[in-house]
Protein backbone atom coordinates (compact mmCIF):
# COMPACT_ATOMS: atom_id res chain seq x y z
CA UNK A 1 0.00 0.00 0.00
CA UNK A 2 2.77 2.15 1.00
CA UNK A 3 4.35 1.92 -2.58
CA UNK A 4 1.66 2.18 -4.75
CA UNK A 5 0.37 5.61 -2.48
CA UNK A 6 4.39 6.59 -3.05
CA UNK A 7 3.75 5.50 -6.74
CA UNK A 8 0.44 7.29 -7.53
CA UNK A 9 2.24 10.62 -6.13
CA UNK A 10 5.08 10.29 -8.31
CA UNK A 11 2.84 10.34 -11.62
CA UNK A 12 0.91 13.15 -9.90
CA UNK A 13 3.76 15.07 -9.66
CA UNK A 14 5.24 14.32 -13.09
CA UNK A 15 1.78 15.16 -14.48
CA UNK A 16 2.02 17.95 -12.85
CA UNK A 17 5.16 18.80 -13.55
CA UNK A 18 4.73 18.24 -17.29
CA UNK A 19 1.91 20.58 -17.33
CA UNK A 20 4.36 23.12 -16.06
CA UNK A 21 6.43 23.17 -18.76
CA UNK A 22 3.67 24.24 -21.21
CA UNK A 23 3.03 26.96 -19.10
CA UNK A 24 4.54 30.57 -19.55
CA UNK A 25 7.29 31.37 -16.99
CA UNK A 26 7.53 34.73 -18.21
CA UNK A 27 6.63 36.28 -14.93
CA UNK A 28 7.09 34.35 -11.93
CA UNK A 29 7.45 35.76 -8.29
CA UNK A 30 7.79 33.29 -4.66
CA UNK A 31 6.29 34.00 -1.44
CA UNK A 32 6.48 32.89 1.82
CA UNK A 33 6.16 33.31 5.59
CA UNK A 34 8.25 32.46 8.20
CA UNK A 35 7.01 31.63 11.62
CA UNK A 36 9.52 31.79 13.78
CA UNK A 37 10.82 31.92 17.88
CA UNK A 38 8.92 34.09 20.65
CA UNK A 39 5.71 34.94 18.18
CA UNK A 40 8.05 36.04 15.40
CA UNK A 41 6.36 35.90 11.79
CA UNK A 42 8.21 37.54 8.82
CA UNK A 43 6.71 37.37 5.61
CA UNK A 44 8.87 37.61 2.07
CA UNK A 45 8.40 37.54 -1.71
CA UNK A 46 10.62 38.28 -4.92
CA UNK A 47 9.48 40.07 -7.99
CA UNK A 48 10.50 38.64 -10.84
CA UNK A 49 9.26 40.26 -14.16
CA UNK A 50 10.66 40.20 -17.61
CA UNK A 51 11.54 43.91 -17.82
CA UNK A 52 11.66 46.53 -15.64
CA UNK A 53 7.82 47.02 -13.63
CA UNK A 54 8.65 50.56 -12.44
CA UNK A 55 8.15 50.06 -8.97
CA UNK A 56 8.35 52.86 -6.54
CA UNK A 57 8.19 52.75 -2.68
CA UNK A 58 4.86 54.79 -1.07
CA UNK A 59 3.56 56.01 2.36
CA UNK A 60 -0.26 56.36 2.44
CA UNK A 61 -1.56 57.71 5.55
CA UNK A 62 -5.26 57.25 6.85
CA UNK A 63 -8.42 58.60 5.46
CA UNK A 64 -7.63 58.55 1.98
CA UNK A 65 -10.70 58.74 -0.13
CA UNK A 66 -10.47 55.39 -2.60
CA UNK A 67 -12.29 54.46 -5.60
CA UNK A 68 -12.25 50.60 -7.28
CA UNK A 69 -11.18 52.56 -10.43
CA UNK A 70 -13.31 50.14 -12.20
CA UNK A 71 -16.31 52.29 -13.71
CA UNK A 72 -19.58 54.04 -12.54
CA UNK A 73 -20.09 51.17 -10.20
CA UNK A 74 -16.54 51.14 -8.41
CA UNK A 75 -16.41 50.52 -4.76
CA UNK A 76 -15.50 53.25 -2.40
CA UNK A 77 -14.05 53.02 0.72
CA UNK A 78 -12.02 55.33 3.01
CA UNK A 79 -8.82 53.94 4.37
CA UNK A 80 -8.65 52.29 8.03
CA UNK A 81 -5.51 51.71 8.15
CA UNK A 82 -1.88 53.42 6.75
CA UNK A 83 0.66 51.43 4.72
CA UNK A 84 3.97 51.35 3.21
CA UNK A 85 3.70 49.74 -0.59
CA UNK A 86 5.64 48.88 -3.40
CA UNK A 87 3.58 50.09 -7.29
CA UNK A 88 3.70 48.11 -10.30
CA UNK A 89 4.23 50.64 -12.79
CA UNK A 90 2.63 53.42 -10.42
CA UNK A 91 -0.57 52.37 -11.44
CA UNK A 92 -0.91 49.32 -9.29
CA UNK A 93 0.00 48.32 -5.55
CA UNK A 94 2.33 44.79 -5.67
CA UNK A 95 3.13 44.51 -2.24
CA UNK A 96 3.28 46.19 1.14
CA UNK A 97 2.17 46.67 4.89
CA UNK A 98 0.03 48.18 6.69
CA UNK A 99 0.19 49.52 9.99
CA UNK A 100 -1.71 46.97 11.99
CA UNK A 101 0.76 44.53 10.41
CA UNK A 102 -1.33 42.73 7.48
CA UNK A 103 1.26 41.94 4.39
CA UNK A 104 -0.73 42.23 1.01
CA UNK A 105 1.57 40.52 -2.12
CA UNK A 106 0.05 39.76 -5.83
CA UNK A 107 1.84 37.07 -8.01
CA UNK A 108 0.86 35.79 -11.07
CA UNK A 109 -1.24 33.44 -11.86
CA UNK A 110 -2.24 32.73 -15.84
CA UNK A 111 -4.89 30.39 -14.75
CA UNK A 112 -6.41 33.47 -13.49
CA UNK A 113 -10.08 33.57 -14.95
CA UNK A 114 -12.27 36.40 -13.48
CA UNK A 115 -16.60 36.46 -13.12
CA UNK A 116 -17.94 38.67 -16.47
CA UNK A 117 -18.35 41.84 -14.45
CA UNK A 118 -22.18 43.13 -15.52
CA UNK A 119 -21.68 46.64 -15.37
CA UNK A 120 -23.76 47.54 -12.45
CA UNK A 121 -22.70 45.66 -9.52
CA UNK A 122 -19.53 47.02 -7.58
CA UNK A 123 -16.76 46.46 -8.81
CA UNK A 124 -13.10 46.47 -8.05
CA UNK A 125 -10.19 47.09 -10.24
CA UNK A 126 -7.32 44.13 -9.96
CA UNK A 127 -4.49 47.30 -9.69
CA UNK A 128 -6.40 48.27 -6.06
CA UNK A 129 -7.20 44.50 -4.99
CA UNK A 130 -4.07 44.31 -2.55
CA UNK A 131 -4.86 48.32 -1.55
CA UNK A 132 -8.28 46.97 -1.03
CA UNK A 133 -6.56 44.70 1.76
CA UNK A 134 -4.14 47.18 3.29
CA UNK A 135 -6.59 49.67 3.77
CA UNK A 136 -9.45 48.13 5.54
CA UNK A 137 -8.63 45.21 7.44
CA UNK A 138 -6.03 44.41 10.36
CA UNK A 139 -5.70 41.07 10.54
CA UNK A 140 -6.15 38.23 7.79
CA UNK A 141 -9.11 36.63 9.29
CA UNK A 142 -10.60 39.81 9.16
CA UNK A 143 -9.90 40.34 5.70
CA UNK A 144 -10.99 36.92 4.45
CA UNK A 145 -14.68 37.12 6.56
CA UNK A 146 -15.15 39.99 3.66
CA UNK A 147 -13.86 38.62 0.80
CA UNK A 148 -15.55 35.57 1.17
CA UNK A 149 -18.83 37.42 0.59
CA UNK A 150 -17.90 38.59 -3.11
CA UNK A 151 -18.34 42.24 -1.81
CA UNK A 152 -17.05 43.11 -5.82
CA UNK A 153 -16.45 41.84 -9.20
CA UNK A 154 -12.82 41.81 -10.10
CA UNK A 155 -12.13 43.71 -13.35
CA UNK A 156 -8.82 43.73 -14.83
CA UNK A 157 -7.12 45.41 -17.51
CA UNK A 158 -3.93 45.05 -19.75
CA UNK A 159 -0.77 44.90 -18.42
CA UNK A 160 1.05 48.27 -19.75
CA UNK A 161 3.25 47.87 -22.69
CA UNK A 162 1.47 44.30 -23.20
CA UNK A 163 -1.62 43.39 -25.35
CA UNK A 164 -2.44 40.15 -22.64
CA UNK A 165 -4.47 40.67 -19.42
CA UNK A 166 -3.42 40.96 -16.03
CA UNK A 167 -4.17 37.41 -14.09
CA UNK A 168 -3.15 37.99 -10.50
CA UNK A 169 -3.71 36.01 -7.61
CA UNK A 170 -3.72 37.34 -3.49
CA UNK A 171 -1.69 36.30 -0.55
CA UNK A 172 -2.32 37.69 2.77
CA UNK A 173 -0.22 37.24 5.93
CA UNK A 174 -0.56 39.01 9.45
CA UNK A 175 1.51 39.14 12.57
CA UNK A 176 -0.19 36.27 14.01
CA UNK A 177 1.20 33.78 11.43
CA UNK A 178 -2.12 33.59 9.77
CA UNK A 179 -2.40 33.09 5.84
CA UNK A 180 -4.64 33.02 3.04
CA UNK A 181 -4.52 32.71 -0.68
CA UNK A 182 -6.96 34.17 -2.73
CA UNK A 183 -7.23 33.21 -6.91
CA UNK A 184 -10.13 33.41 -9.15
CA UNK A 185 -10.66 30.13 -11.30
CA UNK A 186 -13.05 29.49 -13.89
CA UNK A 187 -14.36 32.47 -12.64
CA UNK A 188 -15.33 31.91 -8.90
CA UNK A 189 -13.45 33.01 -6.23
CA UNK A 190 -11.18 29.91 -4.07
CA UNK A 191 -9.95 31.28 -0.67
CA UNK A 192 -7.39 28.93 0.78
CA UNK A 193 -7.09 29.94 4.13
CA UNK A 194 -4.69 28.34 6.79
CA UNK A 195 -1.64 29.25 9.14
CA UNK A 196 -0.42 26.28 7.55
CA UNK A 197 -0.15 27.95 3.95
CA UNK A 198 3.21 29.62 3.66
CA UNK A 199 4.36 29.64 0.93
CA UNK A 200 2.80 30.74 -2.82
CA UNK A 201 4.33 30.98 -6.45
CA UNK A 202 2.77 31.07 -10.01
CA UNK A 203 1.05 28.57 -11.79
CA UNK A 204 -0.56 25.94 -11.61
CA UNK A 205 -2.97 26.61 -9.13
CA UNK A 206 -2.67 26.56 -5.52
CA UNK A 207 -3.96 23.23 -4.55
CA UNK A 208 -1.98 21.79 -7.46
CA UNK A 209 1.25 22.84 -6.15
CA UNK A 210 0.42 21.81 -2.91
CA UNK A 211 -0.05 18.25 -4.37
CA UNK A 212 3.20 18.65 -5.63
CA UNK A 213 4.73 19.55 -2.49
CA UNK A 214 3.48 17.29 -0.76
CA UNK A 215 5.29 14.73 -3.26
CA UNK A 216 8.61 16.49 -2.74
CA UNK A 217 8.06 15.71 1.18
CA UNK A 218 8.07 12.63 0.79
CA UNK A 219 11.70 12.37 -0.75
CA UNK A 220 13.03 15.39 1.86
CA UNK A 221 14.91 18.63 1.72
CA UNK A 222 17.99 16.56 2.47
CA UNK A 223 17.94 13.95 0.26
CA UNK A 224 16.76 15.93 -2.87
CA UNK A 225 15.36 19.46 -3.79
CA UNK A 226 13.82 20.59 -7.66
CA UNK A 227 16.33 23.00 -8.76
CA UNK A 228 14.79 25.20 -11.68
CA UNK A 229 13.42 28.32 -11.98
CA UNK A 230 9.74 26.95 -12.41
CA UNK A 231 6.95 27.94 -9.97
CA UNK A 232 6.62 24.48 -9.11
CA UNK A 233 10.03 23.98 -8.28
CA UNK A 234 10.40 27.21 -6.26
CA UNK A 235 7.38 26.06 -4.35
CA UNK A 236 9.44 23.26 -2.98
CA UNK A 237 12.49 24.69 -2.41
CA UNK A 238 10.72 27.37 -0.33
CA UNK A 239 8.65 24.77 1.68
CA UNK A 240 11.88 22.75 2.34
CA UNK A 241 13.70 25.79 3.61
CA UNK A 242 11.13 28.21 5.46
CA UNK A 243 11.33 25.51 8.08
CA UNK A 244 14.88 24.18 8.12
CA UNK A 245 16.05 27.69 8.71
CA UNK A 246 16.50 28.50 12.38
CA UNK A 247 13.91 29.86 14.79
CA UNK A 248 16.27 32.62 16.41
CA UNK A 249 15.50 34.42 19.32
CA UNK A 250 17.32 37.06 17.66
CA UNK A 251 15.38 38.91 14.96
CA UNK A 252 18.54 40.21 12.60
CA UNK A 253 19.19 36.58 12.68
CA UNK A 254 15.97 35.51 11.35
CA UNK A 255 15.77 38.58 9.25
CA UNK A 256 19.17 37.18 8.11
CA UNK A 257 17.36 33.21 7.16
CA UNK A 258 14.48 34.84 5.67
CA UNK A 259 16.69 36.73 3.14
CA UNK A 260 18.64 33.61 2.67
CA UNK A 261 15.66 31.42 1.60
CA UNK A 262 14.15 34.50 -0.65
CA UNK A 263 17.61 34.69 -2.75
CA UNK A 264 17.70 31.03 -2.75
CA UNK A 265 14.21 30.63 -4.59
CA UNK A 266 15.32 33.96 -7.05
CA UNK A 267 16.04 33.82 -10.78
CA UNK A 268 19.32 34.95 -11.56
CA UNK A 269 19.42 38.71 -13.28
CA UNK A 270 19.93 38.73 -16.61
CA UNK A 271 19.28 34.99 -17.04
CA UNK A 272 19.45 33.69 -20.33
CA UNK A 273 17.72 30.36 -21.84
CA UNK A 274 16.87 30.12 -25.57
CA UNK A 275 14.19 27.61 -25.31
CA UNK A 276 12.37 29.87 -23.10
CA UNK A 277 13.16 33.48 -23.57
CA UNK A 278 10.44 35.30 -21.79
CA UNK A 279 11.81 33.87 -18.52
CA UNK A 280 11.52 36.18 -15.52
CA UNK A 281 14.70 37.64 -13.55
CA UNK A 282 14.26 38.79 -9.86
CA UNK A 283 13.63 42.42 -10.02
CA UNK A 284 13.33 42.76 -6.36
CA UNK A 285 12.92 40.88 -2.86
CA UNK A 286 11.03 42.34 0.19
CA UNK A 287 10.58 40.55 3.62
CA UNK A 288 8.59 42.22 6.28
CA UNK A 289 9.07 41.98 10.19
CA UNK A 290 5.37 41.53 11.12
CA UNK A 291 6.04 41.71 15.11
CA UNK A 292 8.34 45.16 14.64
CA UNK A 293 6.92 46.90 11.66
CA UNK A 294 9.81 47.14 9.26
CA UNK A 295 9.65 46.53 5.56
CA UNK A 296 12.62 45.61 4.10
CA UNK A 297 13.57 46.03 0.41
CA UNK A 298 16.24 44.74 -1.56
CA UNK A 299 17.39 45.64 -5.51
CA UNK A 300 18.24 43.28 -7.53
CA UNK A 301 20.97 45.78 -9.29
CA UNK A 302 21.89 47.94 -5.88
CA UNK A 303 24.53 46.72 -3.43
CA UNK A 304 22.11 47.70 -0.25
CA UNK A 305 19.47 45.87 1.49
CA UNK A 306 17.11 49.17 3.20
CA UNK A 307 14.06 49.46 5.46
CA UNK A 308 11.11 51.50 6.51
CA UNK A 309 10.00 51.34 9.99
CA UNK A 310 6.37 52.07 10.02
CA UNK A 311 6.10 52.91 14.12
CA UNK A 312 7.77 56.16 12.87
CA UNK A 313 5.72 57.63 10.14
CA UNK A 314 3.34 59.47 10.72
CA UNK A 315 0.01 58.00 9.16
CA UNK A 316 -2.17 59.61 10.85
CA UNK A 317 -5.46 61.29 9.11
CA UNK A 318 -5.00 64.54 10.26
CA UNK A 319 -1.34 65.27 9.11
CA UNK A 320 -0.23 62.10 7.33
CA UNK A 321 0.83 62.74 4.31
CA UNK A 322 1.06 60.56 0.79
CA UNK A 323 4.64 59.94 0.19
CA UNK A 324 6.84 58.61 -2.43
CA UNK A 325 10.36 57.01 -2.47
CA UNK A 326 11.58 57.29 -5.91
CA UNK A 327 13.88 53.90 -6.77
CA UNK A 328 14.60 54.90 -10.05
CA UNK A 329 14.77 52.64 -13.57
CA UNK A 330 15.45 48.94 -12.44
CA UNK A 331 15.45 49.96 -9.13
CA UNK A 332 18.94 51.38 -9.50
CA UNK A 333 18.93 54.85 -7.19
CA UNK A 334 20.98 53.63 -4.03
CA UNK A 335 19.92 53.55 -0.55
CA UNK A 336 20.63 51.95 2.55
CA UNK A 337 19.59 51.83 6.34
CA UNK A 338 16.25 53.27 7.39
CA UNK A 339 14.76 55.50 4.84
CA UNK A 340 11.53 57.38 6.38
CA UNK A 341 13.31 60.53 5.83
CA UNK A 342 13.59 60.03 2.33
CA UNK A 343 10.70 59.48 0.84
CA UNK A 344 9.10 62.94 -0.55
CA UNK A 345 5.50 64.46 -0.74
CA UNK A 346 3.58 63.04 -4.00
CA UNK A 347 -0.05 63.20 -5.23
CA UNK A 348 -1.04 59.45 -5.17
CA UNK A 349 -0.97 57.47 -8.28
CA UNK A 350 -4.11 56.67 -9.72
CA UNK A 351 -4.67 52.94 -10.09
CA UNK A 352 -5.55 51.23 -13.87
CA UNK A 353 -8.81 50.69 -14.40
CA UNK A 354 -10.90 50.42 -17.46
CA UNK A 355 -11.64 53.83 -19.34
Amino acid sequence: MRLRTSLSATCAAILLSTAMLTTSAAQACTRFVYHGAGGQVITARSMDWKTDVGTNLWIFPRGMERTGQAGPNSVQWTSKYGSVIASGYDISTTDGMNEAGLVANVLWLVESDYPAYDGTSPALSLAAWAQYVLDNFATVEEAVATLEKNPFTIVTDTVPGEERLATLHLSLSDGSGDSAIIEYIDGRQVIHHSRDYQVMTNSPVFDQQLALNAYWKQIGGTVMLPGTNRASDRFARASFYVNAIPKSEDAVEAIASVFSVIRNVSVPYGITTPDQPNISSTRWRTVVDHKRRLYFFESAVTPNVFWIDLTKLDLSRETGTVRKLDLGPNQSHIHSGMVNDQFKDSQPFTFLGPR
